[in-house]
């Protein structure tokens, strides 16, 4: 076997903020990729957060690649003086987005995993740890944040090596899973934002005493393996992820684990062991170098590179030989856990607005789209032709591709989130998640009856001294559909949540996921100030004068447990009475302004969402009043039965 001393393929996994993106920037600076006059004004911040919506949010949404030349003194140690290009694969921290950790994990030999120095080890930490350790590759454990003023590092890294060795005596069973090459592994402590690192633990709260990444390096080197092929293997390339250039159309990003794969070269393409083979061209193959993508002849064994002329090509294909087609079996993601229904937006209110995406099959269009480029979602139909099912890992998950097509210029109707369930022996089950739960000693007692009312089951519970309590839940995943909200407002938004899934487990019966009711207009028109003065006592509202309303359209929240028809659109009767003193001006209340994803949290089981490019507005699926008292009192005469 022949090894490539110059190559490493490496992901960073974390915990959603554990400060993954910022490491590789931190790496991309160290590693020379950009231009020593270039400033992080013209680079950005977080450079590896391109989308608007990753920008917004804080968050990494999708998986990114990028490649580091590395020169320092440990390259010519480990049989490569002319340098090591790195190939670092920035991973999302969100469970929601765990779909494309685990397309992430299929193309590199080796993981670090950040710990955040103060927060520890949470729910996506043990999620990515088990994928890699399932996977057989070596962990490098890096505690990040080692300078903030609450870290805890001795804490944190026990906690780390306990979530390791429990996890691979679970997972025992794996082929070659070494526990002591595991645990050789030494721990490197990290400040990304400063960009130091060091393999000797500095105080709490203090930066690392060596003033850059090199131990980092070093350590990819040392512990994560280069890649090693046969030299007469026949081409194995397997598809990872997918993108577009508006130049080249549709590329394919792929790991090629065996042969030679040329620019121009005829090739073939499977879907897996018994698929049937397909003739393909590659016309453009494409290097990345730091962030860009530049043009290339060849591609060898490790290499990760970009190809373009194969307009059907798909996640989980195999390229390989004509002669000997040898392929690789398709990526394998957890299934969906959430489902919600998008269809058009049927209110009285669509289309007002000209250019706007209004039609079934622009929807339906979009949706197929989706399901290109992201692994993890499903798209199944309804008994309504104008609507589908779309599955995905979580709620968060599907509020991004809604607020995604709601920016490309779509309105829709928007589902309630619900779960997926699967029939077992003839019993229902249900999804499970395990939330970890960070809040002040002071919200205990409101937290633990928030889970309980959510069939919630505590699991564990620590209190590190800091003020601080960490509780652990086992909880069906309804239960945190429409959770962060009432979460936050029981802690006054001091509270850190986080979840992962727990497979599925038997239905736990009913849970009440919200305690109030719905302010519903009665008609349509244009809404008053007049209106909502006369009506403030009866609950908040999300409207504000001069908005347009239809009948049926949720305007605001009522505190009792029960929806209340009101009239928003009345105006205020004109007299032939004037006086100076006549009309007194009265203060109106400011509206409360929902987003996509609070409104989606708000909905109730009777109720959906219109999202416009300009607008979202939470209404009843049944608009007519009278049609929603008829039915409402038919599903009560059914249950009684």
């Amino acid at each position: 076997m022949t090894v490539r001393n110059s190559l490493r393929n490496v992901a960073i996994v974390a915990h959603v903020d554990h400060g993954k993106t910022t490491l590789v920037d931190a790496m991309l600076w160290q590693g020379g990729a950009f231009d020593q006059r270039a400033t992080v004004e013209k680079t950005g911040e977080r450079v590896m957060d391109s989308g608007d919506l990753e920008r917004e949010k804080g968050i990494t949404i999708l998986a990114k690649n990028t490649a580091i030349t590395y020169t320092g003194p440990s390259a010519a140690e480990f049989g490569a003086p002319e340098g090591v290009v790195i190939n670092v694969i920035d991973t999302p921290g969100h469970a929601d987005f765990s779909g494309e950790v685990e397309r992430g994990l299929s193309m590199v030999d080796g993981v670090v995993l950040l710990v955040d120095a103060s927060e520890g080890p949470l729910p996506q930490t043990r999620f990515v740890l088990r994928k890699a350790l399932e996977a057989n590759l070596p962990v490098i454990p890096v505690i990040n944040k080692v300078d903030r003023p609450d870290a805890r590092i001795d804490e944190v890294v026990s906690e780390t090596q306990d979530l390791l060795l429990n996890l691979a005596a679970d997972i025992e069973d794996v082929d070659g899973l070494d526990l002591d090459r595991i645990l050789e592994i030494p721990t490197i402590y990290a400040a990304a934002k400063a960009g130091h690192a060091d393999t000797e633990q500095p105080a709490d709260g203090d930066l690392p005493a060596n003033p850059n990444l090199e131990p980092l390096f070093r350590a990819i080197l040392e512990y994560i393996p280069a890649p090693t092929y046969d030299d007469a293997a026949p081409l194995v390339a397997q598809v990872t992820n997918l993108d577009a250039s508006p130049f080249l159309g549709r590329l394919a990003l792929v790991r090629v684990y065996s042969g030679e794969l040329k620019k121009n070269s005829w090739v073939g393409l499977m879907d897996g062991p018994e698929s049937k083979l397909e003739r393909v061209h590659v016309t453009e193959l494409l290097r990345t170098d730091g962030l860009e993508r530049k043009p290339a002849e060849t591609a060898g064994p490790g290499d990760i590179v970009a190809i373009a002329g194969i307009p059907n090509i798909t996640i989980g294909q195999t390229l390989v030989d004509l002669e000997n087609p040898l392929p690789m079996p398709p990526i394998h993601v957890d299934d969906p856990a959430i489902s919600m229904t998008i269809g058009i937006n049927t209110s009285p209110l669509a289309g007002k607005v000209k250019g706007h995406k209004l039609t079934a099959r622009q929807v339906r269009d979009r949706l197929t789209q989706e399901l290109v480029g992201n692994v993890s979602i499903r798209v199944l139909p309804t008994d309504r032709p104008d609507a589908w099912e779309v599955q995905d890992r979580g709620e968060l998950a599907l509020a991004i591709l809604v607020e995604t097509m709601r920016r490309e210029g779509f309105e829709l109707t928007v589902g309630k989130p619900q779960v997926v369930k699967k029939i077992i022996d003839g019993k229902v089950f249900e999804p499970w998640e395990r939330a970890t739960i960070d809040v002040p000693e002071e919200y205990l007692g409101a937290v633990t009856q928030l889970m309980a009312a959510r069939k919630g089951q505590m699991t564990t519970m620590s209190n590190h001294g800091t003020g601080w309590v960490r509780m652990e839940f086992l909880l069906p995943s309804r239960g945190m559909i429409g959770f962060r909200t009432q979460f936050l407002t029981q802690t006054r938004g001091t509270g850190i949540a986080a979840s992962i899934s727990e497979g599925y487990q038997p239905w736990a019966g009913d849970i009440e996921s919200r305690t109030t009711g719905s302010l519903v207009s009665d008609r349509a028109g244009q809404i008053t100030a007049f209106s909502l003065q006369r009506l403030e006592d009866r609950g908040t509202f999300f409207v504000t004068p001069g908005d347009e309303t239809y009948e049926g359209q949720v305007v605001g929240e009522n505190p009792r447990n029960e929806d209340m028809e009101v009239n928003v659109v009345k105006a205020k009767e004109m007299t032939n009475m004037r006086s100076s003193t006549a009309d007194v001006f009265e203060t109106l209340q400011a509206s409360r302004q929902l987003t996509l994803e609070e409104s989606i949290e708000f909905a109730a089981e009777d109720e959906c969402i219109e999202v416009t490019p300009e607008t979202v507005r939470i209404r009843k699926v049944i608009l007519n009043t009278t049609d929603r008292l008829r039915e409402a009192a038919r599903r009560k005469r059914a249950a009684r039965a």
